[in-house]
Formats: C-alpha cells, structure tokens, sequence
C-alpha cells in the first residue's frame, strides 16, 4: 500500500478521470468538467515526473545517461503495451472506421491529426490528443530536468507558463478559433509545466507564496461563473472567457495537487484515501484509455440493454461506466501490474553493488535513500511511517 500522500494523488487521479466520464457519458453540455479533469491530469503527470527526476538527480551516484535511459524505458513500460493493445483492437475490428488513419495515433501524433482536420473523427479515438501531449512532453521533459543547470529549472517553467499564455493571447489576431487552438502542445504546456513547478519549487521551500494564498479562492470563483451556461456572446468575450476557463484554474489545481502530495489532515484527508477512490485511480490510465472504445461497442449494443445508452444520461454513465471499470480492472490486474515489475530492472541510478538485490531497489527509488544522501534540493523527505518501497509509487505507476 502506497503512502498516504501518494494515496491522495491516487484519489485526485479517480477525481480527474470521473470528471472526464461524466462529460463524456453523462452531461449534455460536459466538455467544461472533462477538460478540466484532463487539466488536473496534467498537472499531476508534470509535478510527479519532475518530482521523480530531481530525486533521481539529487542521488550520489547519478549519471545523466542512465537516469535519461531508465526514464524512457519505465514510461514504456508502463503507457505502450496498453496503449498499442487498444490500437491494435481498433486495426482489427476497425470500430468506428477509425483503422485508415491509425498511424498518427501510433506516433502519438494524435493532436496534430485532429488539429489539422479541424473535427473529431474518428470520435472513437478522440481522447488520445491529450495523451499525444503528455507523450511529447516526456520525450523533451527529462532532457530539461536531467540537464539543465538546476538553479535554472524552476525560470524555465516559468517561462514555458508565460510561453502558452502568449500562446492564447495571439488568438484574435491570427483566425477564427479552430481546434487547432486547443490541442496543439503550446496549449497544454501551461498545466504540464505548472506541476513542473511544483515540484521545483516544493523541494526547497514547503510554504505557499502570499499570492496563490490570496488567489485560489477568487480563481475558482470566477471558473465557476465562466463555466456557467451563458447566452451566446461576441468573439472578443467567448475568447476571454476561454482564457479565463484554461488560465484560472491552475493556481487552485497546482495548489490542490501540492497539498495532496504533502498529506492533507481532516475529513478532506480521509476522503481522498478512500479505498474506492484510490482504487479507481490506479486504473485511471486504463479507464482513460479503454471509455471510447465501450461507449462505441455498449451504443452497438443497445439492442439488448434494457436502459438507454444511444444518449447521454445515466443509463450510459451506469453501463458503460461499470464496463470500462471491469475492462481497466482486467487489464491492471491482468496485464499492467506484471509489465511494471519489469522496471525494477531499470533503476534511475545504478546501484553501489549490482549483486545486492537492496542496493538495487534503492537505486529505483530515490526517496528512500537518507537524508544524509540528499542535498539542499532534494524533495521533502517521506514520512518515517511509509513503508519502504512505497514512496513514489503513483510516479511509477501513472
């Protein structure tokens, strides 16, 4: 069992993929709560990633080139086999007539494809733009944690932040708003690279900055007034009220993932531990990525389902929902816990002694070393009462 602050990541995960299933099987008018749960989803992904590196980087004996080789081979190890499992389903059957264009999804090309096009189609593979994102990101992430000075780490966040917020402030001037504004990396980057910070920022200093102190409150307020059904409005407001919807929620996110990873106390604490809630997220991967592929096959099905799933409503969000949950149980349970245990054979720094099968696990978790054997940025130390071998778990296992 995980530590308790990685078992409340694991509930912010089950939140964030919740969310994206009640916008996609339940609500009429979702897409405001299923982007944001991806938003969340990035967020998490930038601060554990960057998180797992520093620790990896604070280590004795790190070398660059091993760190960067494990990291590769653990993030396919844990997002490929799945991934290409659902896309080889896909080639076989071709649901939805999605198998012409299946390369770019191969290629983690996804959001370019969409964006290029300019509409959803194939639907049934949809959901993999954000994915693509998260995969881009990967490639070029490590490379800026592992190498770059790090005193720098935390400017360059920043400026990749300030980089996406032009990014949407150039908008008006260029076009109509297409799809392309929303999936092209540039768009996400702000989330990614908000977590990044995060996870910079809370290896030197546990405290809150005065301003995201004073500004979370009025930010979710005002997300909840821009994400209230509205009257159709001008294209100058729609494009505020977009930048306002993407822009405001990070700080209340950010900081929400940063309380959750220190351990939150309270009736809160306890309800981001409960049990079912972290279950749910430790399969979340698989429930991202398998609930297209069941509402298509439960739609084709309706014939024999006693309850309406052609529509958005409860009786989809109960029956596809409750499938995608068995089909992401099978394939954690089934086909993903076994692949993670092969990164055990891939630790991010290479052990004092490669005969000793302790020196080895360490090597893989870097947050069980000492204090001793940290130095002035390493991420805060894990609680004492943790069992060892816990302590990055959701890292691992995202």
């Amino acid at each position: 069992m995980s530590n308790t602050r990685d078992r409340q990541l694991d509930g912010l995960r089950a939140i964030a993929v919740t969310m994206v299933l009640y916008a996609h099987f339940f609500a009429e008018d979702g897409a405001f709560w299923g982007h944001l749960g991806v938003r969340l989803f990035f967020v998490l992904s930038g601060f554990l990633i960057t998180r797992l590196l520093l620790d990896a980087r604070s280590a004795e004996r790190y070398a660059p080139s091993t760190a960067l080789k494990s990291f590769y081979v653990r993030r396919a190890l844990r997002i490929f086999p799945p991934y290409f499992a659902m896309l080889g389903f896909i080639w076989v059957v071709n649901l939805e007539g999605a198998r012409g264009n299946l390369a770019w999804h191969a290629l983690y090309l996804s959001n370019f494809w969409y964006a290029i096009q300019n509409e959803w189609s194939p639907w049934v593979l949809c959901h993999t733009w954000s994915l693509s994102i998260e995969e881009q990101f990967y490639v070029l992430w490590p490379l800026v944690i592992l190498l770059a000075p790090r005193q720098l780490i935390e400017r360059i966040c920043i400026a990749v932040i300030a980089c996406s917020l032009a990014y949407r402030l150039c908008w008006p001037v260029t076009s109509a708003p297409t799809l392309m504004r929303d999936l092209l990396p540039t768009a996400s980057m702000d989330a990614l690279a908000s977590g990044a910070l995060l996870a910079a920022y809370r290896a030197r200093n546990a405290s809150w900055p005065r301003w995201m102190r004073l500004s979370w409150l009025p930010s979710v307020a005002a997300v909840v007034i821009l994400a209230w059904p509205r009257p159709a409005m001008t294209p100058a407001l729609d494009w505020a009220a977009w930048i306002g919807t993407e822009v405001l929620p990070l700080v209340p996110l950010t900081m929400l993932v940063g309380c959750c990873s220190a351990g939150i106390g309270g009736y809160f604490g306890r309800a981001a531990e409960f049990t079912p809630l972290t279950a749910l997220g430790r399969i979340s991967y698989g429930v991202y990525l398998f609930h297209p592929i069941v509402l298509s096959l439960v739609v084709k099905a309706q014939a024999w389902i006693p309850v309406n799933v052609s529509e958005q409503g409860p009786g989809r969000f109960v029956v596809a929902g409750a499938a995608t949950l068995m089909l992401a149980s099978l394939s954690w349970s089934l086909f993903e816990t076994r692949l993670n245990q092969l990164k055990r054979h891939f630790p991010y720094v290479a052990p004092a002694d490669p005969k000793s099968p302790a020196s080895f696990v360490h090597a893989g978790n870097p947050a069980e070393w000492s204090d001793a054997r940290r130095d002035s940025w390493s991420v805060m130390p894990v609680s004492k009462s943790a069992h060892p071998g816990d302590a990055f778990q959701t890292s691992d296992l995202q």
